[in-house]
């Protein structure tokens, strides 16, 4: 099970919004090259992001993103959601199924499995901020320090 570029450079461009929350506006421009992403691509995940209130945009000379609420009140799991869909390891366990459930659904062991799997990926993602991560990456290195050393984008 993978996470697609669209959940993780969200969840990477939402990080970069956390660190420059309270200071106005970010140009996408700023965000694409800090962390070292194609800027047409993230302009497709803000706008799915913006749909659903996590990020603001400001039009304008000194225009760019805003997230939408604090990042203590924005989960790994609300991105996530946004960008990926509802979580679910396989299709009949999905959180907010259309409907589509197999025949065998009521007699098969193996949903146990499915479900449990699920929930505990929604917890890890639901209790976990924004904020929280800004608060490991402080214990991790100082910013930008990382990406010296050679790291790159996923």
């Amino acid at each position: 099970m993978r996470l697609s570029t669209k959940g993780r450079y969200g969840m990477r461009a939402m990080l970069a919004l956390a660190r420059w929350y309270g200071e106005g506006p970010v140009p996408l421009k700023s965000v694409a090259e800090q962390e070292g992403l194609s800027e047409p691509y993230l302009e497709q995940l803000m706008s799915e992001l913006r749909k659903a209130g996590l990020v603001k945009s400001v039009r304008g000379a000194q225009g760019g993103y805003l997230l939408g609420r604090e990042p203590a009140a924005i989960t790994a799991g609300d991105i996530i959601r946004v960008l990926e869909g509802p979580i679910g390891p396989v299709q009949c366990v999905v959180e907010f199924p259309g409907g589509e459930v197999c025949d065998c659904a009521e007699t098969c062991v193996e949903r146990i499995l499915w479900e449990r799997l699920r929930d505990s990926i929604a917890q890890v993602l639901d209790g976990i901020t924004l904020a929280d991560l800004l608060l490991e990456e402080k214990k991790l290195a100082p910013l930008g320090e990382g990406r010296e050393r050679g790291c790159q984008p996923s």
